[in-house]
């Protein structure tokens, strides 16, 4: 498709919404457009910034920052979480993923000297899991929350995309 230098980033716009959404659809991903056009609602009144990033002018990305988390350490110490992380497949491994991060993480720095990030469990994840060590995130040692509940020795949790380990990044 190109290269990083064809790369451009910016903030979700209307127009946006139905390439995402049937880019999703195509992957079979769940992500309806109603679930942009909340994201959009919500960067209008300051809650979230959803950053999309076009490669040679095709969708190829998007990652969005929540300013008050609904994990409650995250929101409860100030720590703006990066949230939704997506690169379509067949542009992986061509640096825009690092670029997404990179520019999510330089406008968290504005507001927080700490970003936060969760992320899934199971193998679907593990590209993520080692994107985000190799970035600098640490585990923030809450240990697994699932729906956003901390999970305690002899629970027993649904492995879905709601179990996760939240991690944190000095910026």
């Amino acid at each position: 498709m190109g290269n990083s230098s064809d790369l451009s980033i910016h903030l979700l716009r209307a127009g946006d919404i139905p390439t995402i959404a049937a880019a999703c659809a195509a992957l079979g991903w769940d992500k309806p457009a109603a679930q942009y056009e909340g994201y959009l609602a919500e960067q209008r009144r300051g809650e979230r910034e959803a950053l999309v990033a076009w490669q040679c002018e095709v969708f190829a990305g998007y990652v969005t920052i929540v300013w008050a988390s609904d994990y409650a350490p995250f929101r409860d110490a100030g720590v703006p979480e990066i949230n939704d992380f997506n690169v379509l497949p067949l542009v992986r491994r061509q640096g825009i993923g690092s670029q997404l991060l990179d520019e999510a993480e330089r406008r968290i720095a504005e507001r927080s000297h700490v970003a936060g990030i969760g992320v899934g469990l199971f193998a679907d994840y593990g590209a993520a899991q080692r994107l985000y060590v190799k970035r600098g995130y640490v585990p923030d040692g809450r240990g697994i929350v699932s729906h956003g509940r901390r999970v305690t020795r002899g629970d027993t949790v649904v492995v879905d995309d709601d179990l996760a380990l939240y991690f944190t990044k000095t910026l």
